[in-house]
């Protein structure tokens, strides 16, 4: 396989298509086989105990781990991991990976930029967008995510929800095709969290297509279309939100559910 070389998908539904992807560190297989598909606009949640490869899997999606078996397909490139001719490498990686936005757990926003230059900064540097341009989507993004009264402020003048709502715009400023969230609301403390997963909630209302790996399980009830369950490193469950969190099957599903069983029979808002 090429570097051109694409599946077939005449209708450009599919965002992402994985194919028995696994990725070992030494003799530990974190991601064990994982095949998943993403057609546009969807939102798929990962959910699992900790440790069981989830957010390996989605470091795998934009090339920050290097899978060690299977294929990937994003937008209508295809990469097969068993060949190295079909990596993508320098430039073209690059180019890849802009396709793909990704907020992770930690904020890493630019400490000596204002909020506005964060946002600003990937369209500028990466895309060599003019500064009135790049600073009007900036602007924009701010307002959607609930901090346009804040584009000046540094990351160390805003609160931990505000910081993850400013990585959320920087990461749409590239216009990406899809977006991964990693455990987003994790190093959050509990009051913020709401104000990132009300951000989300509106992003996938506006038909973004989305990986979410999360423990939010009111928040995968309400907006996922599809759930993963992942345990040890494979998908032990998948299918639709509804019945995989009301009546999954499996009983390694079942047993990681238990704990969040009031959480997810609340009644949606």
């Amino acid at each position: 396989m090429t570097n051109s070389s694409t599946y077939s998908d005449p209708a450009g539904d599919v965002m992402v298509r994985a194919s028995g992807l696994r990725k070992s560190y030494g003799t530990v297989e974190a991601v064990r086989g994982v095949s998943l598909e993403v057609k546009r606009g969807q939102v798929v949640v990962l959910i699992g105990p900790s440790g069981c490869g989830k957010s390996t899997f989605l470091r795998c999606i934009n090339l920050l781990e290097t899978p060690s078996a299977g294929t990937l397909q994003v937008g209508r490139r295809a990469i097969d991991f068993a060949s190295s001719r079909s990596m993508p490498h320098g430039r073209d990686l690059a180019r890849f990976r802009a396709r793909i936005g990704m907020v992770f757990q930690q904020f890493d926003l630019f400490p000596h930029m204002t909020a506005l230059r964060n946002v600003m900064s990937g369209p500028v540097i990466v895309k060599k967008m003019p500064q009135r341009q790049a600073e009007a989507i900036a602007r924009e993004l701010l307002g959607k995510v609930g901090l346009g009264a804040f584009t000046e402020r540094y990351p160390r003048e805003l609160s931990g929800g505000q910081q993850q709502r400013v990585a959320i715009a920087r990461a749409m400023a590239m216009a990406p095709e899809i977006m991964l969230f990693d455990e987003v609301t994790s190093a959050l403390d509990p009051e913020l969290v709401g104000e990132v997963l009300d951000v989300m909630k509106q992003l996938a209302t506006d038909g973004t297509t989305m990986i979410v790996v999360t423990h939010e399980m009111a928040f995968a009830r309400d907006v996922a279309d599809h759930v993963v369950v992942m345990d040890a490193g494979q998908v032990v469950e998948q299918g639709p939100a509804e019945e995989i969190l009301l009546q999954p099957k499996n009983p390694r599903t079942v047993s990681f559910l238990s704990r969040f069983h009031s959480t997810i029979g609340e009644r949606r808002a």
